[in-house]
């Protein structure tokens, strides 16, 4: 049997189309129009005014903060403390020092109440405040931004959305990517849309959207010569991977429908199991379901969730623990924590990410099934 991946690239024959095309244009090199399309699509899509195509999605949160923010040396950021490590690198690229807040329960992302605390506390104590606050969009599940922008927005700080895991999700209708002053998406190979590696930042302010085309081509004046005034960034996206996010773009709704599929067959399996509980739905939108994530409590499942991983691994099926919170990384040791980070630890600890590529069949979550009832006890 095939190993089973937790998120594989779903292509198919509309991509190769599109990147048979690219190729065969001559456009092989950055940019094309193959880029254009692609940009104007996915605008169109998330509902942006304006949206620009990038290496990944780590460069898109980087100038996010560049150009929207104006971060810098010696500033401070607030970011979740669970979620990948890109969104407190970018922070550090520019010599910022990211302050980490702890989750909540009701959606597993950055507590609102804990980020108004901060800004609040700040600006009632006369202390500099952040230069933004990052929102991450957790597993394909949008954060809860109505109190996150009116926080923001007391204070005149800058609300960026990492919704690198969060392509298709909405919050309160609204699509994901378009719920803080810029948004920024990742479209790595083990995303619900992937372009085998890349990003987008979209907004819809025009000057951030021109100043950020800018610095990604290396900042490059108008001039015949090759002509620098600012530092600039090799962050722009090819023609050929743009061609493979069209066609990925066209089938996204069905591979979102798939993954919340496979996620309620996961729940309807396992969720009434002692101890086993799944990631929610926050009430005020629809998640994307990027991955499948169950929480394993040993006490009452009679089980770990490191030997669900083990047994899953022995089965050729992977699984991995769920993100390891950033106040816990060696590489972010000294830095600032708003809350206690329990909900974020708990989660950590307990949290299971399954399989939940959109090309999974039925049959492959059969067996992901299988493989975990095999391994969790239960009482006659």
């Amino acid at each position: 049997m095939d190993r089973i991946h937790l998120s594989p690239p779903d292509v198919g024959t509309t991509e190769r189309d599109l990147l048979l095309d690219a190729f065969d244009s001559g456009w092989i090199a950055p940019l094309g129009p193959h880029v254009d399309a692609f940009e104007e699509e996915f605008a169109a899509f998330v509902g942006a005014q304006h949206a620009v195509a990038l290496s990944s999605g780590t460069a898109a949160l980087h100038l996010a903060l560049l150009v929207a923010a104006g971060v810098g040396a010696g500033d401070e950021v607030l970011v979740p403390t669970l979620t990948f490590v890109a969104t407190a690198n970018a922070v550090r690229y520019l010599g910022a020092a990211p302050v980490f807040v702890d989750s909540e329960w009701a959606s597993w992302n950055i507590d609102p109440s804990l980020v108004a605390f901060e800004l609040d506390g700040r600006a009632r104590d006369g202390r500099p405040l952040p230069k933004a606050v990052v929102a991450v969009d957790l597993y394909g599940q949008c954060a809860d931004y109505e109190p996150l922008r009116a926080a923001c927005s007391r204070h005149g700080v800058v609300l960026v959305e990492d919704a690198a895991e969060a392509m298709g999700a909405s919050y309160r209708g609204a699509a994901a990517g378009m719920l803080g002053d810029v948004g920024v998406f990742s479209f790595n190979g083990n995303k619900a849309l992937t372009t085998s590696g890349g990003g987008m930042l979209v907004t819809d302010d025009a000057a951030v959207a021109a100043r950020v085309r800018h610095l990604a081509t290396q900042a490059r004046e108008p001039f015949l010569h090759y002509e620098h005034v600012d530092v600039g960034f090799n962050y722009r996206l090819s023609n050929l991977l743009a061609a493979v996010g069209r066609g990925q773009l066209s089938r996204l709704p069905a591979m979102i429908d798939r993954r919340r599929t496979i996620y309620d067959r996961y729940v309807s399996a396992l969720g009434a199991l002692p101890g086993v509980s799944f990631m929610p739905e926050a009430r005020y939108g629809i998640s994307s379901r990027w991955l499948t994530v169950a929480l394993i409590d040993p006490s009452l499942a009679g089980v770990s969730r490191d030997d669900l991983v083990a047994a899953l691994d022995a089965a050729d099926i992977e699984a991995r623990p769920a993100w390891k919170p950033m106040h816990q990384q060696p590489a972010f040791s000294g830095c600032r924590l708003v809350g206690s980070g329990a909900v974020a630890d708990a989660i950590f600890e307990r949290g299971l990410c399954l399989p939940s590529g959109s090309s999974m069949t039925d049959a492959d979550v059969d067996r992901v099934l299988d493989a975990l009832s095999a391994a969790v006890p239960v009482a006659p």
